[in-house]
C-alpha cells in the first residue's frame, strides 16, 4: 500500500470509529448520567450505595478489558467490536427490565453488562492508532475520541426525553434506549476494513519479537504514562460521579445535572479535534502535564462555592483536564509495545486502568455521603502533584540520558 493510500485509509478508519463512539458510546453518558440518580431511586431510606451502579458499570468495563482483547484476537477486531455492541444491548435490556422490577441490584448488574459493552468502546483508540502510519497515530487517537463530543449530545438528550417515556416508572426510558443505539452502532462497525489487525498478533510482520508482559510494563516511560492516564481518568470519575448527587442536593433538579453532565462529556471529547495537534507541537508529556493542571483547577473552583455556575465550570474544566492527559498519556503508552505485543499489553492497561476507575466510583459515593462534596475535590491535588512529580523525573531522566 502506497504512503497516499495508509494515510486515507487510517482516516477513513478513524472516522467510522469515531462515528460509533459517538453512538455507542453515548450509551456511557446515559449510564453516568442516569445511573446514580436512578441507583438512588430503587433504594429506600438509606442512599450510601446510590453510585454503586455506576461502579458496576466501570466495573463491568475493567473485568471485561482482557477478555474484550482476547476476544478480539481470536476472531478479529472488526467481529469483535460488533460482539461489543451487542453486549452493550443486552446491558441495555437487563437495566431496563431492573427498573420495571425495581430491582437495584439487577440494575446493577445491567449497568455491569453496559460496561462491559464500553470496553470495547475503549478500544476503538487503540485500533485506530494500530491502523495508523506512525505520526498519525496521535491524530488517529484524537479523532477517535472526537466522536465522543457528538455522544455528549446525543446521550444526554436520549436520556431527557425518555426517561419518564414509561411513567411511573423512572429512568426506564433512558435504558431502553442504549438497546437502539447498540444496534445503530452495529451497523457503522461493520463498515470497518482490518484486514491487518484480523489477523492474529503472531503473524504480524514484525523484525522484533515479543517480549514479557512484565518488561513492558517496567519500563520508565510506560510506568509514568500508565500512572498519569489512570490518575486523570480516576478522578474525572470520582469527581463526575458525585456531582450529579451533589448539584441535586444543593436543590437542582436532575435536568440541569444531567445539562451539567452533558457540559462535561462535551468538554471530555471536544478539544479531541486539536488535541493530536497540540501534542504534534509541545509532546505529549507537556500535554499530559497540563491536563492534570486543569483537573487541579476543577478541584479549586468546585471547592470556591455550589452555585449551577460553579458546578458546571469544574465539570467543564474536569472533562478538558482529562481529554489532555488521557489523550497524552494513551499517546506515550502506543509507543511502548511492539505490533506482537498490543493484545496483550492494551488489554492489561486497560484492566488496570478501569480497576482503577471502578474504585474510585465507588469511594466517590462513600466520601460524599460521609464528608460532603468539598473533601470530593481536596483529593484532587496531591494526587495531580505526584503524577506531575514523575512526568518531571521523567523528563530529567531523559536529559541525562541524552547527556551521557
Amino acid at each position: 500500500m502506497s504512503q497516499g493510500a495508509a494515510y486515507r485509509e487510517a482516516r477513513r478508519t478513524a472516522l467510522i470509529f469515531a462515528a460509533s463512539q459517538a453512538i455507542v458510546g453515548s450509551s456511557a453518558t446515559i449510564a453516568i448520567s442516569m445511573g446514580a440518580l436512578a441507583g438512588s431511586y430503587l433504594l429506600e431510606a438509606d442512599k450510601s450505595l446510590a453510585t454503586a451502579p455506576v461502579t458496576g458499570y466501570t466495573v463491568g468495563v475493567a473485568i471485561s478489558a482482557l477478555p474484550a482483547a482476547m476476544l478480539m484476537r481470536l476472531v478479529g477486531r472488526s467481529n469483535g467490536f460488533i460482539s461489543g455492541a451487542g453486549v452493550t444491548a443486552l446491558g441495555g435490556v437487563v437495566a431496563t427490565g431492573a427498573l420495571f422490577q425495581m430491582n437495584f441490584w439487577l440494575f446493577a448488574f445491567g449497568m455491569l453488562l453496559i460496561g462491559a459493552g464500553n470496553a470495547f468502546v475503549q478500544q476503538y483508540r487503540f485500533a485506530a492508532a494500530d491502523n495508523a502510519p506512525a505520526d498519525f497515530k496521535p491524530r488517529a487517537i484524537s479523532w477517535v475520541l472526537g466522536g465522543g463530543i457528538f455522544a455528549a449530545i446525543i446521550g444526554p438528550q436520549v436520556a431527557i426525553h425518555t426517561r419518564e417515556l414509561f411513567a411511573p416508572i423512572m429512568f426506564a426510558g433512558a435504558f431502553a434506549g442504549v438497546v437502539g443505539l447498540a444496534a445503530i452502532g452495529a451497523v457503522i462497525l461493520s463498515f470497518l476494513r482490518l484486514a491487518k489487525d484480523d489477523v492474529p498478533a503472531e503473524t504480524v510482520q514484525d523484525n522484533e519479537p515479543a517480549r514479557p508482559l512484565l518488561q513492558i510494563l517496567l519500563q520508565p516511560r510506560f510506568l509514568v504514562a500508565l500512572l498519569s492516564g489512570v490518575s486523570a481518568f480516576a478522578l474525572m470519575s470520582f469527581i463526575m460521579t458525585g456531582a450529579p448527587l451533589a448539584m441535586v442536593g444543593c436543590g437542582f433538579s436532575p435536568d440541569e445535572a444531567t445539562l451539567g453532565i452533558s457540559w462535561h462529556v462535551m468538554a471530555m471529547y471536544g478539544p479531541s479535534f486539536i488535541t493530536g495537534g497540540l501534542i504534534a507541537r509541545f509532546g505529549k508529556e507537556t500535554v499530559v502535564a497540563a491536563g492534570l493542571l486543569l483537573l487541579a483547577a476543577c478541584g479549586a473552583v468546585a471547592l470556591s462555592g455550589i452555585a449551577l455556575w460553579q458546578f458546571w465550570l469544574a465539570l467543564i474544566l474536569l472533562g478538558v483536564g482529562w481529554n489532555f492527559g488521557f489523550i497524552g498519556a494513551t499517546a506515550m503508552v502506543a509507543e511502548c509495545y511492539r505490533p506482537a505485543e498490543k493484545n496483550k499489553v492494551q488489554g492489561t492497561h486497560d484492566f488496570i486502568l478501569f480497576s482503577t476507575v471502578a474504585f474510585a466510583s465507588l469511594m466517590s459515593g462513600r466520601v460524599y455521603n460521609a464528608l460532603g462534596w468539598e473533601w470530593l475535590n481536596w483529593i484532587v491535588f496531591p494526587v495531580v502533584g505526584f503524577c506531575l512529580f514523575l512526568l518531571g523525573l521523567l523528563a530529567l531522566r531523559r536529559r541525562w540520558l541524552k547527556a551521557a
